[in-house]
């Protein structure tokens, strides 16, 4: 049913192929394999003990893998390949910070680990739209500002490939919409992401490709538009309830399946157009809600619905 082919022609930034990583019983990684393209944003999805963040550790040359090989813009990343580390920008899921320096201070420290001059900080900083926090004491921070600043860090050295684990989690939806901004900004210049995340729509949003794991394995890899398509889900027609009535409701054209709750009625069709159509015959789209297939109806199709802490 979905694409699930890698695709490491020329101009691959990274290349997995059949890592395996496990902790006593726990396969925690087992038989991931996948390519990423110079400049591409992949994203990396799964529950909760998934493997998505040990398989990104695994590409960064943080673990070894008990097998299988990786390739990271063209070397091996472990053992741990000192030639990589300018190439490569890491932002962990617990940001740490040197103590009571401000963020211009921070990203002032990193550049001067990488030999890049203070400029660069100045420049990093009006990127992730932190300038007038210049000054400002990094523990003084909101959880999104410490969030674009550590991945202003990340970027400080101007590595071609960026990894992010998690970098939304715990924000606010503000804070989380201004952090889509960022990531799509350092797109634009040119650099390749990869980057693990539980929000879906993000996902769908920021992503050329998604990979979607489970228990250590990919399940489906493709662009975010592709695996909707291939789940060929019906789309939903929801009306607030009593303003139709159920039974014209069932005999519409293209009706396949007609349920109500406390609060509305609605009509599961594959020919959505020919349910809008009859329902504008009727005058009945006053409040009409029209919900397709989202990434998220593929991912628990795949994953299924428990909730897992």
């Amino acid at each position: 049913m979905f694409s699930h082919v890698i695709n490491a022609g020329n101009g691959a930034a990274v290349v997995v192929e059949d890592i395996r990583k496990a902790y006593g019983d726990l396969n925690a990684v087992d038989g991931v394999s996948l390519s990423v393209s110079e400049g591409e944003f992949f994203g990396i999805l799964g529950p909760n003990g998934a493997g998505k963040t040990t398989t990104l550790e695994i590409i960064e040359g943080l673990r070894e893998p008990d097998s299988g090989t990786v390739r990271l813009l063209g070397e091996s990343p472990w053992p741990r390949n000192s030639a990589l580390l300018p190439r490569i920008g890491v932002q962990l899921q617990a940001s740490s910070f040197f103590e009571k320096l401000t963020a211009r201070e921070q990203l002032e420290t990193f550049a001067s680990l990488y030999g890049v001059g203070a400029a660069r900080a100045a420049e990093m900083l009006d990127l992730v739209g932190l300038a007038d926090k210049a000054d400002t004491r990094e523990d003084k921070l909101s959880g999104g500002q410490r969030q674009r600043l550590s991945i202003a860090c990340a970027l400080v050295h101007d590595p071609d490939v960026l990894f992010l684990d998690e970098p939304t989690a715990a924000l606010d939806p503000q804070a989380r919409r201004n952090l889509w901004d960022v990531l799509r900004a350092i797109q634009e210049r040119g650099k390749t992401i990869l980057y693990t995340t539980h929000y879906l729509d993000e996902a769908e949003i920021l992503c050329d490709r998604v990979a979607i794991m489970d228990r250590g394995r990919i399940l489906a890899m493709d662009r975010p538009a592709a695996l909707v398509r291939g789940l060929d889900a019906p789309t939903q027609v929801r009306l607030e309830r009593g303003s139709f009535p159920r039974p014209d409701a069932e005999a519409l054209p293209g009706a396949d399946q007609v349920s109500e709750d406390e609060q509305s009625l609605t009509i599961s069709t594959r020919r959505p157009a020919d349910v809008l159509s009859a329902l504008a015959d009727r005058g009945a789209l006053d409040g009409l809600q029209v919900r397709t297939a989202t990434l998220e109806d593929v991912f628990l199709d795949l994953t299924g619905r428990e909730y897992r802490a």
